[in-house]
């Protein structure tokens, strides 16, 4: 079975999971869509993905061959031939979106620009795959969300039997992403005045049974967040640091590496090594962790680990569409095959 899979939305998120589902065998592109005609258009017919209007009038349409692109309808045409849907629309539109995919019978994956509310269901590969099986809508959550999940979720299940967890997270977040003009801090730290932040909330629509808060502010930085963390782990945990870093060395989509040993100190020295891996745009998919900054005390764990925002989720929404469409019931099955293809396709 080829699943046919739909892109609404080629910008910055949409244009990196078309290039993901390409390169997966049991996948194919049927369409991408643009609001209107721009300099992004270019990469899908480079590409070879077709080119659709994200509106149905005739009018939106024609602008594209006014520019010299063959567009080759409205999303409403879009639907009609595409298994699943993959929504990177920007702004808030989802609700208006979900309507027309559920109308068209289309199933639908939204990102974590949109809240838990608009579909009931949220996903990442390590917390949640089992639950979003053969479901018609989901959300891939957030960067820092899906950040979260790769790390916590393994810890979770260390002291599962033993007790729970309970978790404080501060997130230091980039401004805007790399490509973004409009927005700022430029000159100051700006805290997110809204106590929790969405994260740890949102950590838990995948993973109730962690307990989790969220601090977060807004750095002048573009390249990528950090969160800066601490576990309180049961009495009788029988953990250690040792422990846990082999732990994370054996998860999927989660780097550690000792910062000081390999002049890794910092957020671009992260996104350098990430250049060097060799992936379009210098994305790096995995969750980076610092080895060094890796400490257990008692019953409080305490790391720090780097989020590349405009990356981390984009095999997240291969592994859901193989969810929502029953073709691969074990994530971590799911997160090897999607690796492995992403991996060959840039010839890494």
């Amino acid at each position: 079975m080829t699943i046919k899979v739909a892109i609404n939305g080629f910008g910055t998120i949409g244009k990196r999971v078309a290039d993901a589902v390409d390169a997966q065998e049991d996948m194919e592109i049927v369409g991408v869509t643009k609001t209107s005609p721009s300099f992004g258009c270019q990469l899908a017919v480079r590409k070879g993905y077709p080119l659709y209007c994200t509106f149905d009038e005739e009018d939106k349409i024609a602008a594209f061959a006014g520019a010299g692109y063959v567009c080759k309808g409205g999303l409403s045409e879009l639907l009609s031939i595409c298994d699943v849907i993959v929504d990177c629309s920007p702004g808030k539109v989802g609700a208006e979106n979900l309507e027309k995919y559920q109308n068209a019978g289309v199933k639908s994956i939204f990102q974590g620009g949109e809240k838990h509310a608009l579909t009931g269901k949220s996903y990442t590969s390590s917390a949640n795959h089992i639950e979003n099986l053969g479901v018609n809508c989901t959300r891939v959550v957030s960067c820092n969300t899906t950040g979260l999940s790769r790390t916590l979720v393994p810890i979770y299940e260390l002291v599962q039997g033993k007790g729970s967890i309970s978790v404080n997270s501060v997130m230091i977040r980039r401004a805007a992403d790399p490509g973004d003009s409009s927005k700022g801090p430029i000159n100051a730290i700006k805290p997110v005045l809204k106590v929790p932040s969405h994260h740890g909330p949102d950590l838990m629509t995948v993973k109730p049974e962690i307990d989790i808060t969220s601090l977060a502010v807004a750095v002048p930085t573009t390249i990528m967040h950090l969160h800066a963390i601490t576990v309180n782990l049961p009495l009788g945990h029988g953990l250690s640091t040792e422990k846990v870093l082999e732990t994370w060395k054996n998860t999927q989509r989660v780097i550690v590496m000792n910062g000081t040993k390999n002049k890794i100190t910092s957020t671009a020295e992260v996104m350098e090594l990430a250049r060097d891996i060799g992936r379009k745009w210098g994305d790096l998919h995995e969750i980076f962790v610092w080895e060094d900054g890796v400490s257990l005390q008692d019953n409080t764990l305490y790391y720090f680990q780097a989020i590349h925002q405009e990356s981390d989720v984009i095999p997240e929404n291969v592994d859901a569409i193989r969810a929502m469409m029953e073709t691969e019931t074990d994530w971590k099955a799911s997160v090897e095959k999607t690796d492995r293809a992403i991996s060959a396709y840039y010839g890494i």
